[in-house]
Protein backbone atom coordinates (compact mmCIF):
# COMPACT_ATOMS: atom_id res chain seq x y z
CA UNK A 1 0.00 0.00 0.00
CA UNK A 2 1.39 3.41 -0.97
CA UNK A 3 1.55 6.32 1.44
CA UNK A 4 1.24 9.88 0.26
CA UNK A 5 2.14 13.16 1.92
CA UNK A 6 -0.71 15.50 2.73
CA UNK A 7 -0.99 18.20 0.09
CA UNK A 8 -0.09 20.96 2.52
CA UNK A 9 3.23 19.25 3.38
CA UNK A 10 4.31 18.35 -0.15
CA UNK A 11 5.74 21.82 -1.02
CA UNK A 12 7.69 21.86 2.25
CA UNK A 13 9.16 18.42 1.55
CA UNK A 14 10.20 19.41 -1.96
CA UNK A 15 11.79 22.61 -0.65
CA UNK A 16 13.85 20.74 1.93
CA UNK A 17 14.88 18.16 -0.66
CA UNK A 18 15.98 20.90 -3.08
CA UNK A 19 17.97 22.67 -0.40
CA UNK A 20 19.74 19.44 0.51
CA UNK A 21 20.69 18.86 -3.13
CA UNK A 22 22.09 22.38 -3.43
CA UNK A 23 24.17 22.05 -0.25
CA UNK A 24 25.49 18.68 -1.36
CA UNK A 25 26.62 20.14 -4.68
CA UNK A 26 28.09 23.34 -3.21
CA UNK A 27 31.89 23.41 -3.01
CA UNK A 28 33.36 23.42 0.49
CA UNK A 29 36.56 25.44 0.98
CA UNK A 30 39.44 23.09 1.62
CA UNK A 31 40.43 22.81 5.26
CA UNK A 32 37.05 23.71 6.77
CA UNK A 33 35.01 21.09 8.59
CA UNK A 34 31.41 22.18 7.99
CA UNK A 35 29.01 20.35 10.25
CA UNK A 36 31.61 17.67 11.00
CA UNK A 37 32.67 16.77 14.52
CA UNK A 38 36.37 15.88 14.51
CA UNK A 39 37.44 14.17 17.71
CA UNK A 40 41.07 13.60 16.71
CA UNK A 41 43.54 16.44 17.23
CA UNK A 42 45.69 17.53 14.28
CA UNK A 43 49.33 16.34 14.24
CA UNK A 44 52.17 18.56 15.46
CA UNK A 45 53.49 21.15 13.04
CA UNK A 46 56.39 19.78 10.97
CA UNK A 47 59.88 21.27 10.97
CA UNK A 48 60.75 23.00 7.71
CA UNK A 49 62.62 25.91 6.22
CA UNK A 50 61.10 28.85 4.39
CA UNK A 51 61.68 29.10 0.62
CA UNK A 52 62.93 32.45 -0.73
CA UNK A 53 60.36 35.19 -1.25
CA UNK A 54 59.58 35.52 -5.00
CA UNK A 55 59.45 39.33 -4.96
CA UNK A 56 57.96 42.40 -3.32
CA UNK A 57 54.27 42.28 -2.42
CA UNK A 58 54.37 38.63 -1.30
CA UNK A 59 53.51 37.74 2.31
CA UNK A 60 54.07 34.42 4.00
CA UNK A 61 51.07 32.13 4.52
CA UNK A 62 52.11 29.44 7.06
CA UNK A 63 51.46 25.77 6.44
CA UNK A 64 48.73 24.01 8.41
CA UNK A 65 46.93 20.70 8.81
CA UNK A 66 43.52 20.50 7.11
CA UNK A 67 40.84 17.83 7.35
CA UNK A 68 40.31 15.64 4.31
CA UNK A 69 37.29 13.62 5.38
CA UNK A 70 39.24 10.58 6.57
CA UNK A 71 42.45 12.07 7.92
CA UNK A 72 44.47 15.26 8.11
CA UNK A 73 46.60 16.50 5.23
CA UNK A 74 49.29 19.15 5.16
CA UNK A 75 48.72 22.39 3.27
CA UNK A 76 52.26 23.65 2.56
CA UNK A 77 53.33 27.11 3.61
CA UNK A 78 53.70 29.46 0.67
CA UNK A 79 54.25 33.05 -0.44
CA UNK A 80 51.06 34.81 -1.54
CA UNK A 81 50.52 38.13 -3.28
CA UNK A 82 48.65 40.53 -1.04
CA UNK A 83 45.10 41.18 -2.32
CA UNK A 84 45.48 44.91 -1.62
CA UNK A 85 48.09 47.19 0.01
CA UNK A 86 47.90 47.52 3.77
CA UNK A 87 46.46 44.05 4.32
CA UNK A 88 48.04 41.26 6.36
CA UNK A 89 47.34 37.54 6.66
CA UNK A 90 45.90 36.08 9.85
CA UNK A 91 46.47 32.30 9.74
CA UNK A 92 43.67 29.88 10.42
CA UNK A 93 43.80 27.52 13.39
CA UNK A 94 42.14 24.50 14.94
CA UNK A 95 40.28 25.11 18.20
CA UNK A 96 38.62 22.77 20.65
CA UNK A 97 34.97 23.55 21.38
CA UNK A 98 31.73 21.70 22.09
CA UNK A 99 33.50 18.35 22.20
CA UNK A 100 35.29 18.57 18.85
CA UNK A 101 38.07 20.30 16.95
CA UNK A 102 36.79 23.07 14.69
CA UNK A 103 38.69 24.92 11.98
CA UNK A 104 38.76 28.73 12.14
CA UNK A 105 39.61 29.96 8.67
CA UNK A 106 42.32 32.55 8.08
CA UNK A 107 41.64 35.93 6.52
CA UNK A 108 43.20 39.12 5.15
CA UNK A 109 42.75 42.32 7.13
CA UNK A 110 44.39 45.56 8.31
CA UNK A 111 45.73 43.81 11.43
CA UNK A 112 46.79 40.29 12.33
CA UNK A 113 44.17 38.94 14.69
CA UNK A 114 43.87 35.90 16.91
CA UNK A 115 45.22 32.62 15.54
CA UNK A 116 44.97 30.38 18.56
CA UNK A 117 48.38 30.97 20.07
CA UNK A 118 49.84 28.54 17.51
CA UNK A 119 53.54 29.22 16.86
CA UNK A 120 53.66 28.96 13.08
CA UNK A 121 57.12 30.55 12.93
CA UNK A 122 58.43 32.98 10.32
CA UNK A 123 57.01 36.04 12.06
CA UNK A 124 53.96 34.29 13.56
CA UNK A 125 55.08 33.45 17.13
CA UNK A 126 51.58 32.66 18.39
CA UNK A 127 50.32 36.21 18.88
CA UNK A 128 50.79 39.25 16.68
CA UNK A 129 53.09 39.47 13.69
CA UNK A 130 56.81 40.26 13.53
CA UNK A 131 57.41 39.70 9.82
CA UNK A 132 57.11 43.32 8.67
CA UNK A 133 54.85 46.34 8.39
CA UNK A 134 53.22 48.61 5.83
CA UNK A 135 54.29 52.19 5.13
CA UNK A 136 53.17 54.38 2.26
CA UNK A 137 51.73 51.49 0.29
CA UNK A 138 54.95 49.44 0.53
CA UNK A 139 55.68 46.47 2.75
CA UNK A 140 58.86 46.50 4.82
CA UNK A 141 60.28 43.03 5.44
CA UNK A 142 61.98 41.87 8.62
CA UNK A 143 64.87 39.87 7.23
CA UNK A 144 65.30 38.12 10.61
CA UNK A 145 62.21 36.01 9.92
CA UNK A 146 61.87 36.20 6.12
CA UNK A 147 64.08 34.49 3.55
CA UNK A 148 65.14 37.37 1.30
CA UNK A 149 67.82 36.35 -1.21
CA UNK A 150 70.10 38.92 -2.82
CA UNK A 151 68.85 38.17 -6.31
CA UNK A 152 65.30 39.34 -5.45
CA UNK A 153 64.65 43.05 -5.93
CA UNK A 154 63.37 44.04 -2.47
CA UNK A 155 64.81 47.25 -1.02
CA UNK A 156 62.52 47.83 1.98
CA UNK A 157 64.28 45.66 4.55
CA UNK A 158 65.05 45.98 8.26
CA UNK A 159 66.22 43.52 10.89
CA UNK A 160 64.72 42.74 14.28
CA UNK A 161 65.53 39.47 15.98
CA UNK A 162 62.54 37.60 17.38
CA UNK A 163 63.89 35.89 20.49
CA UNK A 164 62.54 32.64 21.86
CA UNK A 165 62.30 32.79 25.66
CA UNK A 166 59.60 30.22 26.38
CA UNK A 167 59.25 26.50 25.94
CA UNK A 168 59.04 25.81 22.21
CA UNK A 169 56.60 23.25 20.91
CA UNK A 170 54.89 22.33 17.68
CA UNK A 171 51.30 22.25 18.95
CA UNK A 172 48.95 22.91 16.04
CA UNK A 173 45.68 23.61 17.87
CA UNK A 174 44.11 25.69 20.62
CA UNK A 175 42.33 24.35 23.69
CA UNK A 176 41.50 20.76 24.53
CA UNK A 177 44.04 18.30 25.87
CA UNK A 178 47.54 19.47 25.07
CA UNK A 179 46.48 22.52 23.05
CA UNK A 180 47.65 26.08 23.50
CA UNK A 181 45.98 28.08 26.26
CA UNK A 182 45.85 31.38 24.38
CA UNK A 183 42.71 33.50 24.46
CA UNK A 184 41.81 36.54 22.32
CA UNK A 185 42.82 39.90 23.76
CA UNK A 186 40.80 43.10 23.63
CA UNK A 187 42.75 44.10 20.53
CA UNK A 188 41.96 40.77 18.87
CA UNK A 189 38.27 41.31 19.60
CA UNK A 190 38.44 44.76 17.99
CA UNK A 191 40.19 43.38 14.91
CA UNK A 192 37.31 40.93 14.44
CA UNK A 193 35.08 43.86 13.45
CA UNK A 194 37.42 45.21 10.77
CA UNK A 195 36.92 44.66 7.07
CA UNK A 196 38.25 41.22 6.16
CA UNK A 197 38.88 39.41 2.91
CA UNK A 198 38.74 35.61 2.53
CA UNK A 199 41.68 33.58 1.21
CA UNK A 200 42.51 34.59 -2.34
CA UNK A 201 41.98 32.23 -5.26
CA UNK A 202 45.64 31.13 -5.21
CA UNK A 203 45.33 30.07 -1.58
CA UNK A 204 42.13 28.11 -2.26
CA UNK A 205 43.68 26.36 -5.26
CA UNK A 206 46.81 25.67 -3.21
CA UNK A 207 44.76 23.92 -0.49
CA UNK A 208 42.74 21.95 -3.04
CA UNK A 209 45.90 20.66 -4.70
CA UNK A 210 47.29 19.66 -1.31
CA UNK A 211 44.20 17.61 -0.57
CA UNK A 212 44.56 15.72 -3.86
CA UNK A 213 48.22 14.91 -3.17
CA UNK A 214 48.41 11.50 -1.41
CA UNK A 215 51.89 12.17 0.00
CA UNK A 216 50.57 15.15 1.98
CA UNK A 217 48.08 13.10 3.98
CA UNK A 218 49.14 12.27 7.52
CA UNK A 219 48.30 8.62 7.01
CA UNK A 220 51.07 8.51 4.40
CA UNK A 221 53.68 10.95 5.68
CA UNK A 222 53.22 10.37 9.44
CA UNK A 223 53.62 14.06 10.16
CA UNK A 224 56.67 14.65 7.92
CA UNK A 225 55.30 15.88 4.56
CA UNK A 226 57.56 15.72 1.53
CA UNK A 227 56.19 19.10 0.41
CA UNK A 228 56.31 21.27 3.52
CA UNK A 229 56.53 24.66 1.80
CA UNK A 230 56.57 26.18 -1.68
CA UNK A 231 57.82 29.44 -3.13
CA UNK A 232 54.54 30.03 -4.96
CA UNK A 233 50.98 28.78 -4.43
CA UNK A 234 50.02 25.47 -6.07
CA UNK A 235 53.59 24.91 -7.31
CA UNK A 236 54.46 21.52 -5.86
CA UNK A 237 57.48 20.75 -8.04
CA UNK A 238 60.71 22.54 -8.81
CA UNK A 239 63.46 24.32 -6.86
CA UNK A 240 61.03 26.27 -4.66
CA UNK A 241 59.72 23.13 -2.92
CA UNK A 242 60.96 22.50 0.63
CA UNK A 243 60.79 19.14 2.39
CA UNK A 244 60.02 18.72 6.08
CA UNK A 245 62.84 17.71 8.33
CA UNK A 246 62.67 14.27 9.82
CA UNK A 247 65.13 14.99 12.61
CA UNK A 248 65.23 17.43 15.46
CA UNK A 249 66.06 21.09 15.05
CA UNK A 250 67.78 23.30 17.58
CA UNK A 251 65.83 25.24 20.18
CA UNK A 252 66.90 28.53 18.62
CA UNK A 253 65.29 27.68 15.27
CA UNK A 254 68.63 27.84 13.55
CA UNK A 255 69.13 26.55 10.05
CA UNK A 256 71.42 26.74 7.08
CA UNK A 257 72.04 30.20 5.62
CA UNK A 258 70.38 29.18 2.39
CA UNK A 259 67.25 27.96 4.11
CA UNK A 260 66.97 30.87 6.54
CA UNK A 261 66.05 28.76 9.53
CA UNK A 262 63.47 26.17 10.42
CA UNK A 263 59.87 26.90 11.19
CA UNK A 264 59.69 24.80 14.34
CA UNK A 265 62.24 22.96 16.42
CA UNK A 266 61.44 19.72 18.06
CA UNK A 267 60.27 19.87 21.64
CA UNK A 268 57.51 18.91 24.02
CA UNK A 269 54.05 19.42 22.64
CA UNK A 270 51.68 19.24 25.60
CA UNK A 271 51.25 22.95 26.25
CA UNK A 272 51.54 26.37 24.68
CA UNK A 273 52.62 28.08 27.88
CA UNK A 274 55.97 28.37 29.58
CA UNK A 275 56.56 26.42 32.78
CA UNK A 276 57.52 28.38 35.85
CA UNK A 277 61.21 29.00 36.19
CA UNK A 278 61.94 28.78 32.49
CA UNK A 279 64.85 31.08 31.76
CA UNK A 280 64.85 33.24 28.63
CA UNK A 281 66.89 31.87 25.77
CA UNK A 282 69.61 34.07 24.39
CA UNK A 283 69.10 35.33 20.84
CA UNK A 284 71.26 33.90 18.11
CA UNK A 285 72.51 36.65 15.83
CA UNK A 286 74.19 35.01 12.87
CA UNK A 287 73.98 35.91 9.18
CA UNK A 288 71.25 33.95 7.50
CA UNK A 289 69.95 32.40 10.71
CA UNK A 290 66.51 33.20 12.03
CA UNK A 291 65.56 33.23 15.67
CA UNK A 292 61.96 33.07 16.77
CA UNK A 293 60.22 33.92 20.02
CA UNK A 294 56.90 32.24 20.70
CA UNK A 295 54.87 34.61 22.82
CA UNK A 296 53.19 33.81 26.10
CA UNK A 297 49.42 34.10 25.45
CA UNK A 298 48.28 37.59 26.32
CA UNK A 299 51.83 38.80 26.92
CA UNK A 300 53.94 41.36 25.17
CA UNK A 301 57.05 40.49 23.15
CA UNK A 302 60.29 41.31 24.85
CA UNK A 303 63.63 42.40 23.61
CA UNK A 304 64.56 45.81 22.34
CA UNK A 305 64.58 46.43 18.60
CA UNK A 306 67.93 45.86 16.98
CA UNK A 307 69.63 48.44 14.84
CA UNK A 308 68.49 48.43 11.21
CA UNK A 309 70.41 45.87 9.19
CA UNK A 310 70.95 46.12 5.49
CA UNK A 311 71.25 43.29 3.02
CA UNK A 312 74.43 43.33 1.01
CA UNK A 313 73.61 45.12 -2.26
CA UNK A 314 73.44 43.00 -5.36
CA UNK A 315 75.60 44.07 -8.24
CA UNK A 316 72.52 44.97 -10.31
CA UNK A 317 70.07 46.20 -7.69
CA UNK A 318 70.00 49.09 -5.22
CA UNK A 319 70.91 48.61 -1.58
CA UNK A 320 68.03 48.25 0.91
CA UNK A 321 66.66 51.48 2.28
CA UNK A 322 67.54 52.62 5.78
CA UNK A 323 64.38 51.90 7.73
CA UNK A 324 63.84 51.63 11.47
CA UNK A 325 62.42 48.49 13.03
CA UNK A 326 58.85 48.96 14.27
CA UNK A 327 58.23 49.30 17.98
CA UNK A 328 55.83 47.14 19.94
CA UNK A 329 52.24 47.94 19.05
CA UNK A 330 49.98 47.07 21.94
CA UNK A 331 49.92 44.31 24.52
CA UNK A 332 49.46 41.63 21.90
CA UNK A 333 52.69 42.33 20.11
CA UNK A 334 53.24 43.61 16.61
CA UNK A 335 50.49 43.31 14.05
CA UNK A 336 52.39 44.41 10.97
CA UNK A 337 51.49 48.07 11.44
CA UNK A 338 54.07 50.75 11.96
CA UNK A 339 53.23 53.17 14.81
CA UNK A 340 52.46 56.60 13.47
CA UNK A 341 55.12 58.27 15.61
CA UNK A 342 57.81 56.36 13.71
CA UNK A 343 57.04 57.81 10.30
CA UNK A 344 60.02 59.51 8.77
CA UNK A 345 59.61 63.17 7.83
Amino acid sequence: MHRYLPRNLAPLFLGVLSLGMVLAAAPVRAGIAVGVSISVAPPPLPVYEQPPVPGPGYLWSPGYWAWGGDDYYWVPGTWVLVPEPGYLWTPGYWGWGDGSYLWHEGYWGPHVGFYGGVDYGFGYPGAGYAGGYWRGGAFYYNRSVNNIPQNVHITNIYSRTVVNNVTVNRVSYNGGTGGTAARPTASDAAYEHERHLPPVADQVRHAQMARSEPALHASANHGVPSIAATARPASFTGPGVVHARGGAASAAHTGSPGGRGASHPSGPAPSGTAPSGTAPRAPVAQPGVHTFRPQVPGGAPGGAPSEPAHAAPHSEQPAPQHVPPPRTNGANGEHGREPEHEHEH
